[in-house]
């Protein structure tokens, strides 16, 4: 990859996640304390792209304002529904309203939330290094139903994509999938993005028949394995919104402990992603850390605990207390069964044990 990274990122948020069955969009339900799109800016970003693209459906609605406020530098467009539809289809608009890309274009999708920005970078290096006109992201799956196969040759490379819908008996077996997200070469897929077929069975254009448009132009279509399935799984109903919640929060857990933290029970223990824990902290059984909590060197922590924005200092205890925008002292005691809150609220002294215990009895 260049050292000024890719010419563009473009982020697909326009689907309305309707399995879902709930009010807010699909993208904006949070996993370990940030959004879905939040993750994916976060894994764009450690890609130094020239340019962000988020793709919308609304230009005045929920996803629009969310891009707006945390990724103010990012061109928003809006796929209006004229008749047509698709990856393709949300990929050429960006096209037609800001021009073609010159040099590496990478799209990935706003509901991956499990995506590393190291993935993205292994797949913008593969596809700069090997002169491909498209590189897709590939995983093997345990089980590829609903999933795009990828299509070889019998030398072993990349003819194209087919999805499931328009796959034959012998092409569903296939277990290598197709992730949806690629590195294109910007100028090509320019190109080919104006060409995209509808004649499938879901009458729209899909951005995965770009490899198969390309290969028949005469040029390499590239190929990168990410070896975690889990990371290139989309999130489209509470159940894998749930086990998304549950794979983040096991990375962060293992991050921390592989840091020296001390976590008695990672079953019930839960860590958003902007916690912030030093070298010997203690992490008791049922204890939830949220937002920008930051906890201190050789703090105890639980058991029965929930922390949100809260500043815990070294060698303090919280034992089954909840604590929000509040700031511990180094060394005090709270709980069990105190509430803290408040932006001003302090607890400096031992002291602060009894009166939760009081507070509670009251």
């Amino acid at each position: 990859m260049s050292s000024s990274g890719p010419a563009a990122v473009i982020i697909l948020a326009a689907g309305e996640g309707t399995r879902m069955r709930a009010a807010l969009p699909k993208m904006l339900n949070e996993v370990c304390g940030r959004t879905m799109l939040g993750h994916v800016m976060a894994a764009a970003a450690d890609l130094r792209p020239q340019r962000t693209v988020i793709v919308v459906g609304d230009a005045k609605g929920q996803v629009a304002r969310y891009a707006g406020e945390h990724c103010p530098q990012a061109a928003v467009v809006v796929q209006e529904r004229n008749g047509s539809w698709g990856t393709g289809h949300a990929v050429r608009t960006v096209v037609e309203t800001l021009g073609a890309f010159h040099g590496s274009v990478i799209v990935v999708f706003s509901d991956t939330p499990m995506l590393r920005g190291e993935t993205l970078a292994m797949l913008a290096a593969r596809h700069e290094g090997s002169g491909a006109a498209v590189t897709v992201l590939t995983a093997q799956a345990p089980d590829p139903t609903g999933y795009g196969r990828i299509i070889r040759d019998e030398a072993g490379q990349v003819t194209g994509i087919i999805e499931e819908a328009d796959a034959s008996a012998e092409q569903r077996r296939i277990t290598e999938v197709s992730s949806g997200m690629f590195a294109f070469d910007g100028d090509l897929l320019a190109d080919a993005i104006k060409r995209l077929p509808t004649a499938n069975a879901a009458g729209e254009e899909y951005l995965t028949d770009v490899p198969a448009i390309l290969y028949v132009d005469g040029h390499k279509i590239g190929s990168a394995l990410c070896a975690d399935f889990d990371e290139v799984q989309g999130v489209n109903d509470q159940a894998q919104l749930a086990r998304a919640r549950r794979v983040l929060n096991e990375r962060l857990l293992a991050r921390w402990m592989a840091a020296g933290v001390t976590i008695m029970d990672p079953a019930s223990t839960w860590i958003d992603v902007d916690v912030r824990l030093e070298p010997g902290v203690r992490i008791g059984p049922g204890t939830q850390l949220e937002g920008s909590t930051f906890v201190g060197a050789g703090a105890s922590i639980g058991p029965g605990c929930l922390l949100r924005a809260a500043t815990v200092g070294p060698g303090a205890t919280v034992l089954k207390s909840v604590c929000e925008a509040s700031v511990i002292e180094a060394g005090a005691t709270v709980g069990p069964f105190a509430h803290i809150t408040g932006q001003n609220a302090s607890t400096r002294d031992p002291g602060a044990r009894e009166r939760g215990q009081q507070d509670e009895e009251s």
